[in-house]
């Protein structure tokens, strides 16, 4: 079962309840900090992690197909790396969609079935957190919209780690739809100058196949569903209503069925994301329509470069 996070995660300063849990967020870092391992696992391949600090929606797995398709049409040979959790199929049927798919319940073990095949690059989609693996690069992603929330860790806000651990990593990439982008550099050089800072934009590449004449009801279980509805609605669709569920939400016919009669109460269509389509099983799925997106980086060739 997935559950919504707290919405006072995402509140610009924290309240009460996140100064209530503020304890236990204390004790989880101690925690973390007397069971680090001081040897890691290095390899032969080159490792890059693609991670974050903010619990989910922060676009991790768009970057990793992209990267993956960058590196291929320079003949480098790339491949994904995911440990295996049961409630994240969907996006382990986007990578494989994307490109060859390591998968395990150790990350260690799915490195090395890469680096036995003689692949050059292995992309961690997530990971950032584990310490066993010695990385040659990392990302730390945040979507632009959600930031750091409150700027806590978890569970008093959404933070896997505090933000002042950046300076610790090489790169930030933040994703979305260039919303707050100077502010969130600014904020960024307040803690380090020395970390390189990429940008990418969610864009459409199905967007012939909608009508801008036609009303649109939207429904998503990503992270990132606000900026998914930014996008939409930038590209000039109207969108009368929306549906927000909760991230790697597992889909019921009560869900589907909800959806369907509203839609058929407004008088207009359905759109959903790739991800969340992969999620509806055998579901009635005949007048759902999929938006499909890719990410733009704005600064391909820079990224490019730090990588190779």
């Amino acid at each position: 079962m997935n559950l919504k996070k707290p919405k006072f995660w995402d509140y610009k300063k924290p309240n009460l309840n996140a100064y209530l849990l503020f304890p236990i967020a204390i004790l989880i870092n101690v925690i973390k900090i007397f069971f680090q391992i001081s040897k890691k696992e290095t390899f032969n391949i080159k490792t890059i992690c693609i991670g974050n600090f903010y619990l989910g929606g922060t676009g991790k797995t768009s970057l990793c197909i992209k990267i993956n398709k960058l590196l291929n049409n320079k003949n480098i040979k790339s491949c994904f790396i995911k440990k295996f959790y049961k409630n994240q199929i969907d996006e382990q049927k986007l990578l494989k969609k994307n490109g060859k798919l390591f998968l395990s319940s150790k990350r260690i073990d799915a490195i090395k079935m890469a680096e036995s095949q003689n692949y050059d690059i292995a992309i961690l989609d997530d990971g950032l957190q584990d310490k066993t693996i010695k990385y040659d690069l990392s990302f730390v992603c945040f979507n632009n919209k959600n930031w750091i929330g409150n700027g806590m860790t978890l569970p008093a806000g959404p933070l896997r780690e505090n933000f002042k651990n950046i300076r610790n990593y090489d790169h930030i990439f933040l994703n979305g739809n260039l919303e707050n982008i100077d502010y969130l550099t600014k904020e960024i050089y307040k803690i380090t100058t020395k970390i390189n800072i990429h940008i990418g934009k969610y864009e459409p590449v199905n967007l012939g196949e909608f009508c801008k004449k036609k009303k649109y009801l939207v429904f998503s279980g990503i992270g990132n569903h606000q900026t998914f509805l930014s996008m939409l609605k930038e590209c000039g669709l109207e969108v009368i209503k929306d549906f927000e569920f909760s991230d790697h939400h597992l889909y019921t016919k009560n869900d589907i069925n909800k959806i369907l009669n509203e839609a058929s109460d407004l008088k207009c269509e359905i759109i959903t994301t790739e991800k969340d389509f992969l999620r509806l099983k055998d579901f009635d799925k005949s007048r759902i329509k999929v938006m499909k997106s890719e990410l733009k980086i704005l600064d391909e060739n820079k990224l490019v470069k730090s990588i190779i």
